[in-house]
């Protein structure tokens, strides 16, 4: 084995100073720089959680928002075709309401112009009666050549009146 050892220049001091140098340097290292460099790593790894964490619960609160939005637009939308049916059934109800009063205002215009209409016939009725009682009391005095007085002339009327009923 001495023969290895010298082939490939093996010195046991050398070696034994080089080991405790290296373990030197190691717990060094370790204390120094490997220690707060790998807390650093650490705090990072925490924080990368923490922010995924974070990052979750955000995504989670945002799509409880879409979905309250979504829910607030539909209310939306149901509210306005409400009020739209709602706006729809008041002017038909107003539209019945105006035709109904235009048929009332319509029928009492046809009664007004029927009781009109009655009175000017029953006045045409009346002129035509005292026209037709003076020609008859016209003709009945030229017939008898007689003079009549205003009892002859009042009888006369009442009798074509009874007798002209038109």
């Amino acid at each position: 084995m001495e023969g290895i050892l010298q082939t490939f220049g093996l010195d046991w001091p050398k070696f034994i100073s080089q080991v405790i140098i290296v373990l030197l340097v190691y717990f060094i290292l370790s204390k120094y720089a490997f220690g707060p460099v790998l807390a650093m790593l650490e705090a990072r790894r925490s924080r990368i959680a923490e922010g995924e964490s974070n990052l979750k619960a955000i995504e989670a609160e945002l799509s409880r928002a879409e979905e309250k939005v979504q829910g607030m637009l539909n209310q939306a939308n149901l509210d306005a075709e409400r009020l739209i049916t709602e706006a729809r059934e008041s002017a038909e109800a107003v539209r019945g309401q105006k035709t109904q009063e235009a048929i009332k205002e319509a029928q009492s215009i046809i009664e007004k112009a029927r009781e009109a209409s009655r009175l000017e016939h029953e006045s045409a009725m009346n002129e035509l009666r005292r026209d037709f009682g003076r020609l008859v009391i016209d003709a009945t005095s030229k017939v008898t050549g007689k003079v009549l007085d205003d009892g002859d002339q009042k009888r006369i009327n009442e009798e074509t009146a009874g007798q002209v009923a038109l």
